[in-house]
């Protein structure tokens, strides 16, 4: 059925060959944009929950692909949608987006090359990023972010030349440039000791977000397995507490606003105690797991 669906949705709207026509100097056309029809939109949610339903538990929920479908409805014709991981839902986000722009990025090259090569005719745009973090590192990463706030890892700026440990720096030039209008971290992969996890991946949505020129004053953010601790902590720290709109399932959907160069704290409401407290929790919690090394994402 999957297969089926995408064929048709990229023969539907796939480009025609370029032609020549004589000019019309008297004929002056808007250029005409086409949103995906509400049938194909249904069809695809149908196909991705109806998959997930008999699917690995990391997959997502029709709660949570609704939600994120609806932000980038709200977008009109043109969405800007960066995506932090691959996984089973990314073609659906794609074609979701049709007529906007989707990048996805992912720590695996070899993962990146084989979905780019799986699906040749969707012009998907793709890249792989490193990650120098890991799980286990999380409390001193985010003490020194935070130490931090003011130079290296305040809230905006240009990341291509930041220094700060979260930041993520080594991405296209163009990536930094771009003003996303939904950003969703379900990726790298996240909980054992050993993994990169996602601090990075929210640290940067959240400076994306803050920094971004023209485009939406507001961005929507997703944090996928915001249950789990290291998503909870730094989406608080860098997402804010006072910008979460909905906690569904185990997503998380902040709307985080532009902000002046002038300013130098994340959140208007400090969320020093309640993080700390998660974070010595967590700390003591994880100190039982250094040897664990979950397969989830």
């Amino acid at each position: 059925m999957a297969p089926l669906l995408l064929h048709l949705l990229h023969s539907r709207f796939r480009p025609r060959p370029h032609q020549h026509h004589p000019p019309q100097p008297h004929l002056s056309l808007p250029h005409l944009h086409y949103p995906l029809p509400p049938s194909v939109a249904d069809a695809l949610l149908h196909y991705a929950i109806s998959s997930n339903a008999s699917s690995a538990s990391s997959h997502m929920s029709l709660s949570e692909i609704t939600a994120i479908s609806t932000a980038l409805t709200a977008c009109s014709h043109r969405c800007n949608f960066l995506v932090f991981g691959l996984t089973h839902e990314s073609l659906l986000w794609h074609a979701l987006n049709l007529n906007g722009r989707t990048v996805f990025l992912d720590d695996n090259e070899f993962l990146i090359s084989k979905f780019e090569q799986s699906h040749p005719y969707h012009g998907i745009e793709a890249y792989d990023v490193s990650f120098a973090t890991t799980v286990k590192d999380f409390k001193s990463l985010l003490s020194s972010t935070k130490s931090q706030v003011q130079n290296d890892c305040r809230p905006v700026q240009n990341l291509l030349f930041s220094d700060c440990k979260l930041g993520i720096n080594d991405l296209p030039n163009h990536i930094y440039q771009v003003p996303w209008d939904v950003i969703l971290v379900d990726g790298p992969s996240g909980y054992s000791p050993s993994s990169p996890g996602r601090m990075a991946p929210i640290f940067t949505a959240g400076v994306l977000a803050r920094s971004k020129k023209g485009g939406r004053d507001k961005t929507h953010v997703f944090v996928h397995d915001f249950s789990r601790e290291v998503e909870k902590i730094s989406s608080d720290e860098f997402l804010c507490r006072e910008n979460l709109v909905q906690a569904v399932d185990l997503l998380g959907h902040f709307v985080v606003e532009k902000m002046e160069d002038n300013r130098f704290e994340f959140c208007r409401n400090s969320t020093s105690s309640s993080s700390s407290s998660s974070l010595r929790s967590w700390s003591e919690s994880s100190g039982n797991e250094d040897g664990d090394d979950d397969e989830d994402d």
